[in-house]
Parts: C-alpha cells; sequence; structure tokens
C-alpha cells in the first residue's frame, strides 16, 4: 500500500465569473493527491492561490492589495517559527500580467494561467525544490482538461459547473479575455458527457454548461450547443441544465428549437446585450445590431414563451451620448428582463476602446447607471411579483439560515425560502409562490414531495 500524502492546507480564493469558480474548484481536484485539503482562510494555510478575474474595474490592485496581506501573514508565521505558506497567483491577471507580477511582488512564489492548472503539482514540486522556475501561463487547453480528468471530480452539492467551451473570438473592443484566455476552443461532447455522468452519479441533479461564448460551442462534427443540450438531457438523474454566458452572434435556430423541446432545459436565457445604441455596438465590435438582438428575444420568446431573460449592460462606453444611453433605456423596456448585470466602462489596458476619444466623465457614468438600474431593478421585482401564487418545480439545494428552513432553486434562478424537512434536499418538489422580494422569493410545499 503506498503511504498517503501529508495533510496540507489549501486555500483558494476565487474572484470573477462562475468559469474561476469551475476552475477554482479543478485546482482543488488537482492539489488533493499532493495532500492539500481546503481550508476556510489564509490563516495557517501552507498554499494559497488567488484566482483572479481581470474584468472589472481596478482588478489588478486589488490582487496586489491582497499579496501584500499575504505577504505579512507570511513573514509574521516565519518570525514565529511557522511553515513558510506558499503563495500563487492564477486566472486572467496572472495571464495578462505574469511578469509585471513577479516583478511588483517578489512573495509570489508561482503564476499560474487559466490552461496550466493541470500543470500544478509540477510548479508547486519545483518551487518547493528551488523557489525557482515561477511562471507557467501557455498551454493548449486541450492539454488542461485531459490532465483534469472527470473521474476525478468530486462534486460539492446538487448543482454543479461544468465548462464545455473556453476561450473568445469576438474581440469586443472593451473586453480582455481574448488576450487572457484566448481564441476559442470546444471540448469534445464525449468527454463532455463523461463528466456530466459522473456528477449525475454523484447526486448531481443540475449543471450549468460553462463558457466566455458557451453557445459557440461546436464538437467539430457540427453538433452545437443544442445538440449537446440534447445528449446531456438523456443522462439518468441529471434533471436541468442552464448555460451561460452566451452572445447573439452565437444564438442559432437548433439552440432555440431546443429550448421549446428539451424539459431538462431551464427556462433562463442570459443574453449579454451591452447597449441599445447601433452606434455603440458598432464601436463595441459587438457584430450585431438592436434590431437583431431584439427579433432573437423574439424568437426564442415564441420557441419558450415562459423564458426570462438576463443581460449585461456597459453605460458610459467612450463616446456614448445621452441619445445612445436612451435607446438603452428603450431597449431594456422593450425586452423585460427578469435579472441584468450592469456595469460603468473602465478602460482596460491593451484593449482598443482604452484609446478612443470620448471617454465619459465618471460623474455622468454613474448617473447613467443609477438610472439604468432604477429601471431594471423594477423590472426584475415586478418579474418575481408575478410568481406569487403559482407553483413551480423547487430544486432543493441547502438548508437555510436557521432551523428548518431549506433553500432552492426556481426555474428562473430565483432563490426560494421555505420550510421544509431536510430529506428534500437534492429532490425537486412543488412550491407554492406565497411572496417576492427583490432577489429571492418564499413559499409553501404544495404537495408531498416529487
Amino acid at each position: 500500500m503506498s503511504a498517503q500524502a501529508p495533510s496540507k492546507r489549501l486555500f483558494i480564493k476565487t474572484y470573477g465569473c462562475q468559469m474561476n469558480v469551475y476552475d477554482s474548484e479543478r485546482m482543488a481536484d488537482v492539489l488533493s493527491p499532493l495532500g492539500y485539503t481546503m481550508t476556510e482562510t489564509p490563516q495557517g494555510a501552507d498554499l494559497v492561490v488567488l484566482n483572479t478575474c481581470h474584468i472589472r474595474e481596478k482588478a489588478t490592485e486589488k490582487v496586489y492589495s491582497e499579496l501584500g496581506k499575504l505577504k505579512e501573514m507570511r513573514e509574521e508565521r516565519l518570525a514565529e517559527g511557522g511553515a513558510r505558506m506558499t503563495i500563487a497567483v492564477a486566472g486572467c491577471v496572472a495571464q495578462a500580467e505574469g511578469e509585471e507580477i513577479m516583478r511588483r511582488q517578489p512573495a509570489v512564489d508561482l503564476v499560474v494561467g487559466p490552461q496550466a492548472y493541470h500543470q500544478l503539482p509540477e510548479l508547486i514540486a519545483r518551487t518547493h525544490r528551488s523557489r525557482g522556475e515561477r511562471l507557467s501561463a501557455n498551454f493548449e487547453p486541450q492539454d488542461k482538461f485531459d490532465a483534469l480528468a472527470p473521474a476525478g471530480r468530486k462534486a460539492n452539492g446538487v448543482t454543479a459547473f461544468l465548462t464545455i467551451q473556453e476561450g473568445c473570438d469576438k474581440f469586443c473592443t472593451f473586453c480582455v479575455v481574448p488576450y487572457t484566455r484566448g481564441p476559442e476552443w470546444s471540448r469534445p461532447a464525449a468527454a463532455i458527457e463523461a463528466e456530466a455522468r459522473s456528477l449525475a452519479g454523484q447526486g448531481v441533479r443540475e449543471v450549468t454548461l460553462l463558457g466566455q461564448n458557451v453557445n459557440a460551442y461546436g464538437d467539430g462534427a457540427g453538433g452545437g450547443l443544442g445538440g449537446l443540450v440534447r445528449r446531456l438531457a438523456k443522462i439518468p438523474g441529471l434533471d436541468r441544465i442552464r448555460y451561460t454566458t452566451s452572445h447573439p452572434r452565437d444564438m442559432d435556430e437548433a439552440l432555440i428549437a431546443a429550448h421549446a423541446e428539451v424539459e431538462a432545459l431551464m427556462p433562463y436565457l442570459h443574453l449579454p446585450v451591452q447597449s441599445g445604441s447601433d452606434r455603440i455596438l458598432k464601436a463595441m465590435n459587438r457584430g450585431h445590431t438592436a434590431e437583431r438582438y431584439l427579433g432573437l428575444v423574439e424568437q426564442v420568446r415564441a420557441a419558450r414563451p415562459d423564458i426570462a431573460l438576463s443581460g449585461d449592460f456597459i453605460v458610459g462606453f467612450p463616446g456614448e451620448s445621452e441619445a445612445d444611453f436612451e435607446a438603452t433605456l428603450q431597449l431594456v423596456r422593450e425586452v423585460g428582463y427578469a435579472s441584468a448585470f450592469t456595469f460603468k466602462y473602465s478602460r482596460r489596458p491593451g484593449t482598443p476602446a482604452a484609446s478612443l476619444d470620448g471617454q465619459v466623465a465618471e460623474a455622468e457614468k454613474a448617473d447613467r447607471l443609477a438610472r439604468l438600474n432604477t429601471l431594471l431593478d423594477a423590472q426584475q421585482r415586478a418579474f418575481n411579483a408575478a410568481q406569487a401564487g403559482r407553483v413551480l418545480p423547487v430544486l432543493f439545494e441547502r438548508p437555510g439560515r436557521n432551523p428548518g428552513d431549506l433553500i432552492g432553486r426556481s426555474p428562473y434562478l430565483q432563490s426560494v425560502h421555505i420550510r421544509a424537512p431536510e430529506g428534500l434536499i437534492g429532490r425537486i418538489a412543488p412550491v407554492r409562490i406565497v411572496a417576492a422580494a427583490k432577489m429571492s422569493l418564499a413559499g409553501e410545499l404544495a404537495l408531498e414531495s416529487a
């Protein structure tokens, strides 16, 4: 019998999107054979990984601030005779600014980009041996997914993220993803199905398929995301399928038809538009018009009348006038969103938009963001309020804050709070919605659990 690796403590701080959450889980998986177990705080951790995101404003400076705190923590521990903490930076900031991170913060032991997580055990071994080779960012996506085998993945609850596609070929002028995640690449359908079957076998009832442009998925044999959804819907025990984030340019007829015909595909679509102004959409290099976007919404709703729409919006893009912003408000009024994510435009170094003329004043961006959020908040409250009195199938995920409370998820991705026996966790049951707030619903069991 082989000796078990000594236990070490691992802390991962995850910034940003669901794909980073997925990647953090995979890093924990690949480090487990080395004896690393997760801990809730960096204090006492043997290895700390900051899994970074380059999208949000001042993201890089937040990383440096956190690194400064970790450096102090490590020095205090060493002064007290404790073991040395290994510090790693992963994710998109690591990919974009790896050399700069090493220069500015020598306390960092290694930098690893999104496609090199399968190399973590080797990189950490090298670091412990020599504190030498510390930068690893560029590998083929196939290498990453071949190494992070689905058989080694442990489910954590009844829902799970599942990456099917990475990278982006769209080159929106405000976005760094094509530079940090690389070109669009899709995993083989058989590999995705194997991972999904493994998750379902561990009690996962719902998967969310992830990709920077998830509906650009293609298996190389002519099968797109619609076909993959149909394939996964046949897996026993896998009752719910979602996907994010999609792009209007890749919303094809086969995927829209899947929304009409595949029961497991939830009636919720996150379809970012960013602006309602054709002039701004062109400057953003989005590749679609407001009319085309509204036409897609009409097609999707014709296929699935009860579908809920979510979107992304950027206000204050360079050159955006009040008339351009009003066009965005008008598009929001026409669509009627169940939820949305909104952002003030911020310059991302290296992107074309960063050097454009007509940068909008910060005060104007803040005012437009507030006005947009007022409208979207009202729509979200109205959508949630419209669920009152309905009976919805709810997948129960975990206990609530108080004894006897459970938290589940509606088909529309809303949190549902209910008093019910803990034995319902992992099951789908009909719930009558009795009250609604902006971010959640309250309900009661409508019938004996399904």
